[in-house]
């Protein structure tokens, strides 16, 4: 759950450091106070969307931290991500600085990180219920998240489009080699001519400076053959021989050391270099045995280099890049011949198409056993929000079925899904889009969020003003509801409803005032039972609190 937030310099937060607890955290205060702007900061600690507008006018950098105990499953990925924190494998330490010109950077326990990381992690920490939530549910797209989201589905979801997608893929496939079948086949004519050169000449790698080496060599034979005979001669076979210089040299130094041991240094320099001169000729004489004019080898050697920059100049290519072209123009073909496969291309599609209604199959299974709980649990919902004898029903709309009677499926599966509702009895269901009253919807999108919420592992939930458009004995129910959610996971609400505040066992007020430079700040205080009644008392009655409004107040928080 969530320890600790820090903010600096975030629009009109100069500074806050808050500490959390367990349990039903409320945040109320007058309008424009800034309580939304505390979820806004924690949203952007999370890897929400920034700009440099987040920066409070004035100052060069905003910067939020947020502390939270680390599940055992965030504390796994966080390990196998490197990103483990040192002190300590319980918590987590997410954080984010945007600059005055918009730049932003992420940390994750101290270490810089990616939005999407800080993402990853804040989706199995935080579950955010923002206060336009009723309107995002009048979207097709939205109403299929939730519904997913909550039956637990997104992973077989996410199959069913990487399936879709693979399939969608092959069609195209077929759809072009069949298009353009002609025109490939020109082409594959023409790759073919081209490999039956490059197979004809059978270009290796390296061989082009092999075979330039060795036609430096042969091509210079005669001067290699007099140069190392003139060598082997000064060394080793002439008369007055290097070697045999030396030797006699080195004969007569070792008699005179024996009557002056002064001469032990300069025989001690001349023996290893009597030994070297010996390997050399040693060298020279095996080099000359290898040694031989050999007009025909440097004939076949000429031929190749010019089989080789022919061929080079004719593929417009440096003579070196052969052995690679020759691999590449083989893979081109071979491609070309799957692609001209259109049997083969056609039994790829039916492999695809296949995968794709097996996976959605599943999926739509799946989707009707979670519609008939989801349906039954709203209903429910609906009934304590003083919306008694209305229903809610998940319906499953099927896409269609094609001239062979197999079904239409679509990104997301073979069916469309479509919330429908009957705000009272007798009243037929109608699709939640279609809702004229705004009470309505965001009583069941609050019901929805509620039980979306009480499902899923997310330890920390924020509901941030989503009580929204009801009030009177409806609050009421959702405070209490919001308070049984907060005795198994941690809970924060933003709201402006005094029967949901009451229900707090934490609460914070969010005021505004001006600072010194005539600039807004907004500061969070944490209320003391007596601090609580004036809150309270403040949201019933308005500015003017009167006994009544505090005693009121008294009786909602005794209750």
């Amino acid at each position: 759950m969530l320890r600790h937030l820090s903010i600096r310099d975030f629009v009109i937060v100069a500074a806050l450091d808050l500490e959390f607890d367990s349990g039903f955290t409320v945040f109320s205060g007058e309008t424009g106070a800034g309580k939304s702007i505390l979820i806004d900061a924690l949203a952007l600690a999370l890897g929400a969307r920034a700009d440099a507008s987040v920066v409070r006018t004035g100052e060069g950098r905003a910067d939020i931290t947020a502390e939270f105990d680390a599940p055992p499953h965030v504390a796994q990925w966080l390990d196998g991500h490197a990103l483990a924190n040192g002190d300590s494998e319980h918590t987590v330490m997410m954080r984010r600085v945007v600059d005055s010109g918009g730049r932003s950077r992420a940390f994750i326990n101290g270490t810089p990180a990616t939005l999407a990381q800080l993402r990853e992690v804040g989706e199995m920490l935080v579950d955010i219920h923002g206060q336009h939530a009723h309107q995002l549910l009048m979207r097709p797209d939205a109403q299929r998240e939730l519904f997913d989201t909550h039956a637990g589905l997104t992973d077989l979801a996410a199959a069913v489009t990487r399936a879709w997608r693979d399939a969608r893929d092959a069609r195209l496939t077929l759809q072009t080699a069949t298009s353009r079948d002609r025109e490939l086949q020109l082409e594959r004519e023409r790759l073919a001519w081209q490999l039956a050169e490059l197979d004809k000449l059978a270009p290796q790698p390296g061989e082009w400076e092999e075979v330039n080496a060795e036609h430096v060599r042969l091509s210079n034979s005669a001067n290699l053959i007099d140069g190392v005979q003139g060598a082997l001669a000064a060394l080793s076979e002439s008369d007055d021989a290097m070697i045999s210089q030396l030797n006699a040299i080195l004969s007569t130094l070792r008699d005179l050391a024996g009557l002056d041991a002064g001469l032990n240094d300069a025989l001690a320099a001349l023996e290893p270099a009597a030994i070297q001169l010996q390997e050399a000729a040693y060298s020279l004489s095996h080099y000359a045995q290898r040694l031989d004019l050999d007009p025909q080898r440097l004939a076949q050697v000429e031929q190749r280099l010019d089989a080789l920059h022919s061929t080079a100049r004719k593929f417009r290519l440096r003579a070196e890049a052969l052995p690679e072209e020759h691999a590449a123009r083989r893979q081109q073909l071979a491609a070309l011949d799957a692609a001209s496969d259109l049997d083969g291309l056609r039994a790829a599609v039916q492999k695809a198409q296949d995968a794709y209604l097996a996976e959605a199959r599943r999926l739509s299974k799946a989707r009707a056993k979670a519609a008939q709980a989801l349906g039954a649990a709203v209903t429910q919902g609906m009934q304590e929000l003083s919306m008694a004898g209305g229903s809610f029903e998940v319906a499953l709309m099927p896409l269609g079925s094609g001239s062979n009677g197999e079904p239409i499926g679509g990104a997301h599966g073979l069916e469309q899904i479509e919330f429908r509702v009957a705000g009272h009895a007798g009243v037929p269901l109608r699709p939640l889009a279609k809702i004229a009253s705004g009470g309505e919807l965001a009583r069941i999108s609050l019901a929805l969020a509620v039980i979306a919420s009480a499902a899923s592992p997310t330890p920390t939930l924020i509901f941030d003003e989503v009580d929204t458009g009801i009030g009177g004995g409806v609050a009421e129910v959702v405070g209490r509801l919001l308070h049984q959610l907060g005795q198994e996971r941690q809970v924060l609400c933003v709201t402006h409803l005094p029967q949901v505040a009451a229900r707090g066992d934490h609460h914070f007020q969010v005021s505004k005032s001006s600072d010194g430079n005539g600039r807004t700040v907004s500061a969070v205080t944490p209320l003391d039972r007596g601090g609580r009644v004036e809150e309270v008392a403040r949201m019933l009655g308005g500015l003017e609190i009167t006994a009544t409004t505090r005693r009121h107040a008294k009786e909602m928080l005794a209750a």
